[in-house]
């Protein structure tokens, strides 16, 4: 037994020191972990930054100052007056991402229990931007015109007012989701590849031959590749999420981070086999390459880091609960932005480890039958 544990640890050395030596491979690490989660987490944003924005007054009332004074940054740039006949070219000419246009006489109709409308020119060639602005500019107006309204009218200051409060992320940040999101892809993706990888690189040099003819168990050789390949993906993982999440990004970490790595070792067996089984279909690097696309892809898709798995058929729902991708994004989210303890996780990190540890088991069988073939 001893003499074992001594083969998988010396072993996993031998691993280490071959990732230290494999420049891209390393470089390829850091960037997945730090430069890659930062520009997922702030290069998509779902939410108005710095719209540009023109008021058409034609009014000229109290009314419509305020309209125009409601509009600031962040989310908007400090609007400008333009004329009625300048809109189309202004337009056109991309100046604007929006422009309100108040009628004349808009302040005296809602005075008097008339009609009264606004139009909202708007840019929908940011189509996202564009709806989600329309919504902010629309709740705006009608806080404004509520509140102005409110304070002469008996009748509109008995308008009930709707507060929402959002939870765990008060400001809908997208950055504070999408860099979870980009942590939980990146263990997956790199803790796959660096094992999957590390077969095919010993295959291809001759080295697992090496291996072969000393008096090494096929076991031994695998879990010296999944302890030293998960220990780096565990490491920089760690390092990520304080430096990046935390520090970078200003993401705060509701949960505990240690209850958070516990699940990632977990998860963890899982990944390592993933990236052992398609190590051992492969006969190539560019053939893994593309069964890494394959396969990693569909994972991310249905784990629902990328879409809600709610949005997805009810038939592919129960298929999901076979995947350990879905409890791991699940059991993450909970933790780190909902700071949810063991009481609410373990389901998850149970459903984790049982799935990881069959499919382990099955990876491993595959990998000492592989090496048999080869002797």
């Amino acid at each position: 037994m001893t003499r074992t544990l001594l083969n998988i640890l010396w072993l996993g050395i031998k691993e280490l020191r071959s990732l230290q030596s494999d420049a891209v491979m390393f470089v390829f690490l850091i960037y997945a972990f730090t430069a890659s989660v930062y520009t997922q987490a702030t290069g998509t944003s779902s939410e108005v930054s710095n719209a540009s924005i023109a008021f058409v007054d034609e009014d000229r009332s109290e009314l419509s100052r305020r309209l125009f004074g409601a509009f600031y940054p962040p989310r908007f740039r400090h609007p400008e007056r333009i004329e009625a006949k300048e809109v189309s070219a202004a337009m056109d000419a991309g100046r604007y991402m929006f422009v309100v246009a108040v009628p004349p006489r808009y302040e005296a109709d809602l005075r008097a229990g008339r009609r009264a409308e606004l139009q909202v020119n708007i840019d929908a060639t940011a189509m996202l931007q564009a709806s989600v602005g329309a919504s902010y500019i629309q709740n705006i107006i009608n806080d404004q015109v509520t509140t102005f309204l409110g304070r002469s009218d008996p009748e509109a200051a008995a308008i009930p007012t709707l507060v929402v409060r959002k939870a765990f992320n008060p400001n809908g940040e997208t950055s504070w989701f999408n860099s979870i999101v980009a942590i939980i892809n990146q263990i997956t993706m790199l803790t796959t590849i660096l094992t999957g990888a590390a077969l095919i690189r010993e295959r291809e040099h001759g080295t697992l031959e090496h291996l072969m003819v000393m008096p090494l168990s096929s076991i031994e050789i695998a879990l010296a590749k999944v302890w030293s390949n998960a220990l780096v993906v565990l490491l920089a993982t760690g390092l990520s999420l304080f430096l990046v999440v935390r520090m970078l990004l200003s993401v705060p970490i509701a949960g505990s981070p240690l209850l958070f790595l516990s699940g990632v070792v977990l998860y963890l067996f899982f990944a390592t086999a993933l990236g052992i089984f398609l190590g051992t279909i492969a006969r190539s690097m560019a053939q893994f390459a593309l069964l890494i696309i394959l396969v990693l892809m569909v994972l991310q898709l249905l784990s629902g880091g990328q879409t809600p798995v709610e949005s997805q058929p009810p038939w592919l729902q129960r298929l999901t609960l076979f995947l350990p991708s879905r409890h791991f994004v699940s059991f993450s989210q909970a933790i780190i932005c909902r700071g949810a303890g063991i009481g609410s996780v373990w389901p998850e990190f149970l459903a984790v480890a049982g799935i990881g540890a069959a499919f382990f088991a099955f990876s491993l069988a595959r990998f000492r039958d592989s090496i048999a073939a080869s002797r």
